[in-house]
């Protein structure tokens, strides 16, 4: 935070050697397989340079990325994400018009793809990588202007802060807490909910934001009867995730019912389900349910429940 404090951090750093620019473009970063593509910035064209350039930070010396060899990252490398309006489509081969400008920077098999698709396979630091950079991007992308008087903001701190150009104010980013539990009932089953907007065979673990003066164990209590009219006790705290989808904190929690009955309110959740361990393995090698992907916290916490990795629908049972 000192270093990117300094006005001049930013434009210095992007042209030294060894500093790396993750690419992203409409939500989606450049890929090669399922490693994130990372150019040597300061070969960048200016014209990638002139639009959100933000300082992600420096490769700790625990990030153990030399001996497996991600994306060309060394310990101490310093990484900015450079944001494009669109995806510039990498040199396939040879071309009898001139290529969009940096296409031949890019590896032939280069793909723009979104972390939903590719987290899941993802080295985990590249994974945290994209995480921060999509929080970052999307914070700039919907607080052009200050929320007091509605002038423009400037970027300062390397990307981290936004200064309104009128009343001088500093706006940060921000992230919404949000509890996500796994609901035991009294004789261990698990309660899954499906949500309104997630296809006929999806389950997952239900989840909501947390309110103005909530603790996370009240937003529990309050979200689980809201959305399935049980009451819970027992919260306990398991983990977070960073889900900047568009700017979540996913705080995950287990939490035990007495209750053995579940009424989905029909807007947030339509279908609630209590299942136990061998039903669910069962449905989800049918293809009955499918569960969150394991890029997701939901897919830990249910996994959490169950004991140990769930085997999914083999491609070919699918296709079937």
């Amino acid at each position: 935070s000192e270093d990117r404090a300094d006005p001049a951090f930013l434009a210095s750093i992007v042209h030294e050697q060894g500093t790396m620019a993750l690419l992203l473009a409409q939500h989606r970063a450049a890929m090669e397989g399922e490693r994130l593509v990372l150019l040597p910035a300061a070969e960048l064209p200016q014209e990638w340079l002139d639009g959100l350039v933000v300082y992600l930070g420096r490769v700790p010396e625990d990030a153990r990325l030399a001996a497996e060899g991600a994306s060309g990252l060394q310990i101490g490398s310093d990484v900015v994400l450079v944001v494009l309006p669109e995806p510039i489509e990498p040199i396939a081969g040879v071309m009898s018009e001139p290529a969009t400008t940096g296409a031949g920077l890019l590896p032939r098999g280069a793909q723009w793809l979104g972390f939903r698709e590719v987290g899941a396979a993802m080295h985990p630091f590249e994974a945290g990588v994209l995480l921060e950079a999509n929080a970052i991007a999307n914070w700039h992308g919907t607080h052009p202007r200050c929320p007091r008087c509605g002038a423009p903001t400037d970027i300062v701190s390397s990307g981290w802060v936004r200064v309104c150009s009128q009343d001088g104010s500093e706006h940060f980013p921000r992230t919404d807490p949000a509890i996500i539990v796994t609901v035991v009932g009294p004789d261990g089953r698990v309660l899954l909910g499906r949500g309104a907007r997630m296809h006929s065979t999806m389950f997952s673990t239900l989840a909501g934001f947390v309110e103005p003066g909530e603790s996370l164990e009240q937003a529990v209590v309050r979200e689980i009867a809201e959305e399935v009219g049980v009451r819970v006790s027992a919260c306990q705290y398991l983990g977070s995730q960073p889900w900047p989808f568009p700017a979540s904190l996913m705080l995950g929690f287990t939490a035990r019912t007495e209750d053995t009955v579940a009424r989905p309110d029909g807007e947030e959740v339509v279908r609630a389900r209590w299942f136990d361990r061998e039903e669910l393995q069962d449905a989800v090698a049918a293809g009955e349910v499918t569960l969150p992907t394991r890029a997701s916290i939901s897919r830990a916490l249910i996994e959490h429940w169950y004991g140990g990795p769930i085997e999914d629908r083999a491609p070919e049972q699918a296709r079937v």
